[in-house]
């Protein structure tokens, strides 16, 4: 039996994971923590379940990713849906994004045009998406697969092309929008969480469809966005694969061009290492830390590639314990806040706060709620910090923590009152829980089509899964990625006799959200 490796229990890794246990493939997935889920995962920590990263999960409609992948290996996702999706503060203004945008027309009512044209190319990426679009195609079966799928929606996909090179902002100025800051702002703020970048620059076709998650369904996960990689943990399980966790892998084995093994410690302060042989490996990680593991090994292309990158963006966290009681009846579990419509974002200027719903007991104390808040933050600095003036690094930490409390209170008022228990992050936290490199979270700037990255590493039987392939970031950018992969192993190790073949994603006639 073909045995497969995979390095990180996140979501797209044991989606990959599961779907090649169901195919007949020996599959081990190695995981450094005691939990799986890494940036969309659930801890415990003083009677709460905090969410350590991702708090917002969609992609659950009939041709979205999170669904597909329900359909292909028999699961029940236990979610429950959230509308508004989330609701927007700004500047002397609040929005509530709901499924059906009646708040977002009836204040940005010359908008509607644009959403009109966004929602039908939305629609149109996920039906091809569903379909197995193999993007960026790397060999010539994908290119022809990538044919075949453009085909099926022939002429319809006609209409992506000047959303397939252009950017959002662009598209604001063909709708005569791009001078309305306030609706500006609120996209890229939108944007920032969704595709790591901003109108003016993050590519139109990926912005159409990231924009898309209010129309299409936010939810939350029973237990938290944890519940998602540990229902695919016990998939994985059920059809005779392994999860092994506190397995921190040290280094990739590379004989003759090829990946013969995985080398991992059981904890972080063992010396001694397991061998894990292997035909083929999935590296749930970003390329540096993919270079990293392969140490000499790792091709040039992958050299040039972490030397050439700009590394992506970090996040400062707050998992905070707050009192029922101190929030207004009937408030919304999501919330973004943008303070100024000018300047630079993240730092505090625009934060995510998600709010455990109050449905799920499980999350907190009696009488509490679990509240994650988090807002874009450059990586260096805090290592510098850290380097330089220690006691400096975690005053900047209390500061930033105090900053972000106070501008919710100026929303939420009486939310600072309300806060019992205060736990901070920054991207030196992640690294150390993640393993990621300098902490760097949510995947690349979607930017243009044309520089996406695909899984490929340039070793044969090597792949990457997770956020650094495109479609990138969130729960179901990721399942998408694993899809994907899964398809590429069978097509690059196959099987003198599957058990089961992945049959072609179906393609999807409706949009609506289940």
């Amino acid at each position: 039996m073909k045995r497969i490796l995979v390095i990180g229990a996140g979501v797209g890794g044991l989606t990959t994971a599961a779907l090649l246990a169901q195919a007949g493939y020996r599959v081990t997935v190695l995981e450094a923590q005691t939990y799986p889920g890494g940036s969309a995962s659930s801890f415990f920590h003083q009677g709460y379940r905090f969410e350590s990263g991702a708090t917002v999960a969609g992609g659950f409609q009939p041709d979205g990713p999170h669904a597909v992948a329900a359909r292909l290996l028999g699961l029940e996702w236990q979610v429950q849906q959230h509308d508004p999706a989330w609701v927007t503060h700004l500047p002397g203004q609040t929005v509530a994004l709901r499924q059906d945008h009646t708040d977002m027309l009836a204040q940005f009512p010359h908008t509607a045009a644009f959403w009109q044209q966004q929602s039908r190319i939305a629609a149109l990426a996920w039906r091809m998406s569903a379909a197995g679009l193999p993007f960026p195609p790397r060999s010539g079966a994908e290119v022809l697969q990538l044919a075949k799928v453009a085909l099926q929606f022939f002429p319809a996909d006609v209409q992506l092309l000047p959303f397939a090179l252009g950017s959002v902002g662009q598209w604001l100025r063909w709708h005569g929008l791009a001078q309305d800051k306030a609706f500006v702002r609120l996209l890229d703020a939108t944007l920032l969480i969704s595709a790591q970048t901003t109108a003016d620059h993050v590519n139109a076709l990926y912005g159409a469809t990231a924009l898309d998650l209010a129309r299409q369904g936010v939810y939350h996960v029973a237990g938290g966005i944890g519940g998602l990689a540990e229902t695919l943990v016990d998939k994985v399980r059920a059809l005779g694969g392994e999860v092994l966790y506190r397995q921190v892998v040290t280094r990739i084995q590379v004989t003759g061009g090829r990946v013969t093994g995985v080398y991992a410690t059981r904890g972080r302060r063992s010396d001694k290492e397991t061998l894990y042989p292997a035909d083929f490996v999935i590296a749930n990680v970003t390329p540096w830390s993919l270079k990293t593991l392969l140490g000499d090994s790792a091709p040039r292309g992958l050299r040039r590639e972490v030397q050439q990158r700009e590394p992506t963006w970090g996040a400062f966290v707050l998992h905070l314990g707050v009192q029922a009681a101190a929030l207004p009846a009937g408030i919304a579990d999501h919330h973004q806040i943008i303070k100024t419509l000018d300047g630079p974002m993240g730092e505090g200027e625009t934060l995510f706060i998600s709010m455990s719903p109050a449905w799920d007991t499980s999350r907190a104390p009696a009488g509490y709620r679990a509240v994650t808040v988090s807002t874009h933050t450059r990586i260096a600095p805090w290592w510098e910090l850290l380097r330089q003036d220690e006691a400096a690094y975690y005053a900047r930490k209390e500061a930033y923590a105090a900053r972000i409390i106070q501008t919710i209170d100026g929303v939420i008022p009486g939310f600072a009152a309300g806060v019992d228990l205060v736990l901070p992050g920054t991207p030196v936290t992640y690294a150390f829980y993640t393993l990621r490199e300098q902490g760097m979270v949510g995947g690349f700037a979607q930017t243009s089509l044309l520089r996406a990255r695909g899984p490929r590493t340039g070793i044969a039987n090597l792949r990457l899964v997770g956020d650094s392939i495109f479609p990138g970031q969130s729960t179901a950018g990721v399942t998408l990625g694993g899809l994907r992969v899964a398809q590429d192993v069978q097509h690059s190790l196959p099987l003198a006799r599957p058990r089961h073949f992945l049959p072609p994603l179906p393609r999807q006639t409706g949009t609506k959200s289940s």
